[in-house]
């Protein structure tokens, strides 16, 4: 008994550096636009991102976490090894897009990482499809929504600062821009932050810690925003680099309305309780403001690079999660 507890506080750790590593990997996500469009210096935009990562359980309820706790595969099968196989697929996965500066999603390698531990686990039956289908979905829609709701914010905006000097609306660009980081931040704590979560509550469920019930206990909710936080403070600047200068010329104005277009996206969807990749939405709405002015202002072999990303992101997390949990039942089995 001492030994699986020793076990799950370890899982819990694994967890909290998952968590970590989202921060400094999806940091592109939040501080790339202002950095890009130098609104904010690189340090000063981590640590304006950091802090709205760390204060967005304030704002939002935690209905992601409860998706990826409880909807996506069945609770009762999910061991300490399922979460332990699925952590590290998800980490193998965030790492090697880090090292080759591709903004993959954390999210997905999570949920990829969880998937194919629960596969080797429990078969196919385990899967619960009415939570997975919508978060399949999502990963289509998040990034056309963001596209579609920044495309139209920058068409609006040049049609209401036609009459203004470019001077003063760039001024204002800029300190609109501040917000628009701020809520960005915002959406990918609350979002991202909770994925972790629901990962840690039900570890601690499936180990009868609960009493019995699925929930978030509080320390996780402030543990999970703090650390992604840090992970934010540390800044993944390899993706930064991809996702502000690489996709498509930004501007102050330009980057406030891909930034605002992707914080509604995941504003939306994290109230309706789907987790989303805070990556994939970004990038879509830094896409959408590089289209406005047609098609030829957008880096397209970094495009297809970052899709071929996306499209392995689940698969990929997925294999060493389920490598991962075949090797421990092996083991186990050899043990026995």
């Amino acid at each position: 008994m001492t030994n699986t507890f020793l076990f799950v506080y370890l899982v819990v750790f694994l967890a909290f550096i998952f968590d970590f590593i989202n921060g400094f990997h999806d940091a592109a996500n939040s501080v790339a636009i202002m950095v890009a469009t130098k609104v904010l210096k690189p340090f000063t935009a981590v640590l304006w991102a950091a802090f709205f990562n760390f204060i967005a359980f304030l704002f939002f309820h935690l209905n992601v976490a409860t998706t990826i706790g409880s909807g996506l595969v069945e609770p009762h099968i999910v061991t300490p090894y399922i979460i332990f196989a699925a952590l590290i697929g998800a980490i193998i996965w965030n790492l090697l897009t880090w090292y080759f500066g591709l903004p993959s999603s954390s999210s997905h390698g999570l949920i990829g990482g969880l998937v194919g531990a629960a596969v080797v686990g429990g078969g196919w039956s385990v899967l619960n499809w009415h939570g997975l289908l919508p978060v399949l979905i999502a990963i289509v829609l998040s990034p056309v929504l963001g596209l579609l709701i920044s495309w139209l914010l920058i068409k609006v905006s040049h049609f209401l600062l036609k009459d203004i000097n470019s001077t003063k609306a760039e001024r204002w660009a800029k300190r609109a821009q501040f917000v628009a980081g701020a809520l960005l931040s915002l959406g990918h704590g609350g979002n991202d932050a909770q994925k972790t979560m629901g990962i840690i509550a039900v570890l601690l469920f499936s180990t009868g810690l609960l009493n019995g019930h699925f929930y978030v206990p509080f320390w996780v909710v402030i543990s999970c925003n703090f650390i992604m936080g840090l992970g934010t403070l540390m800044g993944g600047w390899r993706i930064i680099n991809t996702m502000g200068t690489k996709l498509t010329q930004l501007t102050p104005l330009s980057g406030g309305c891909a930034a605002t277009g992707a914080a509604l996206t995941l504003f939306a969807a994290t109230d309706l309780g789907i987790p989303v990749s805070t990556t994939h939405t970004v990038t879509g709405a830094i896409l959408g403001v590089g289209t406005s002015n047609g098609w030829l202002n957008t880096h397209w072999p970094t495009v297809r690079r970052i899709i071929w990303a996306w499209v392995l992101t689940i698969p990929a997390a997925g294999f060493v999660a389920a490598a991962v949990m075949a090797i421990e039942t092996f083991f186990k089995l050899g043990i026995n």
